[in-house]
């Protein structure tokens, strides 16, 4: 037993974590969603995560989730997005279902229930398919293509940068609070509990620290884009029309775009003909 939570504590270290994170964000290349323009994927995901809400239908909900399903498994994304993902969701519709039972509700919440459930995780699941299979550069052209404002679009893009490196700064810092700090003994079960407490105690007390490093970092990464010429590259239509020259809609995106379609259309004449 000692072994089976040593084992799943190693399985969840703060390097685990990070290459999964960072897996999501930038290890998809290779799939069959990031070979697709950022401008298909875009106007894809404005759609499934609009008109959902709007959508009362459950065979057409449903329609809808198994397509942004198949299209996560084709974004090859990460086991603990989805983990996270499954927990998130799944777990606020159990706890909304305990809830109305237990002030007087019957099985009869169970179908608005789903249906929300169904909302919730088609505009997740098309979230995460977007995102994992588009890299900072592609999402940026594409809503830069879109008329998004360039500092808007480099902001978004400047975050995914961002990420690998406040990672590896929250875990120096956690690194040196555990060096410097004593953790209580966890042989027994009151010591297990203070460990814990201990743990997400050093995490409360690395924000300040991560958050004042990460912004050091980031007025230097500043400074060398102004340096660079960052503001008038961003002004000058000529460099615009440079950075978007390389999207290119394919017959992989027309092909992706029919069959997404065609299944949409099949869910809303199910939900009308039932």
């Amino acid at each position: 037993m000692n072994k089976l939570s040593e084992n799943l504590l190693d399985k969840f270290s703060m390097d685990f974590l990070r290459n999964q994170v960072l897996k999501n964000a930038y290890g998809n290349d290779d799939t069959v969603i990031a070979g697709l323009d950022p401008r298909v994927l875009i106007a894809w995901y404005l759609f499934f995560g609009v008109v959902p809400w709007f959508v009362q239908d459950l065979p057409f909900l449903l329609g809808c989730f198994l397509l942004v399903m198949v299209t996560t498994l084709l974004a090859r994304v990460a086991g603990l997005v989805l983990f996270l993902f499954a927990v998130g969701v799944f777990s606020q519709t159990g706890y909304l279902f305990l809830a109305t039972l237990l002030f007087g509700g019957d099985a009869s919440a169970v179908a608005p229930l789903l249906v929300l459930t169904l909302k919730v995780a088609t505009i997740s699941l098309a979230s995460v398919t977007v995102f994992s299979g588009l890299d900072p550069d592609r999402l940026s052209n594409g809503l830069m293509w879109y008329g998004c404002p360039e500092r808007l679009s480099f902001s978004i893009s400047y975050a995914y940068r961002m990420l690998p490196m406040l990672m590896e700064e929250f875990q120096n810092v956690l690194l040196s609070y555990r060096l410097r700090g004593n953790p209580p003994a966890h042989d027994t079960l009151l010591g297990k509990v203070r460990y814990l407490i201990y743990q997400v105690r050093i995490v409360v007390e690395s924000f300040y620290p991560l958050m004042l490093n990460t912004a050091k970092r980031s007025r230097t990464t500043v400074e060398a884009l102004e340096l660079r010429g960052y503001r008038y590259a961003a002004a000058d239509k000529a460099v615009k029309k440079i950075r978007l020259s390389a999207l290119k809609v394919t017959w992989n995106d027309l092909l992706f775009l029919a069959l997404s379609a065609l299944w949409t259309a099949l869910a809303a004449l199910c939900a009308a003909l039932l």
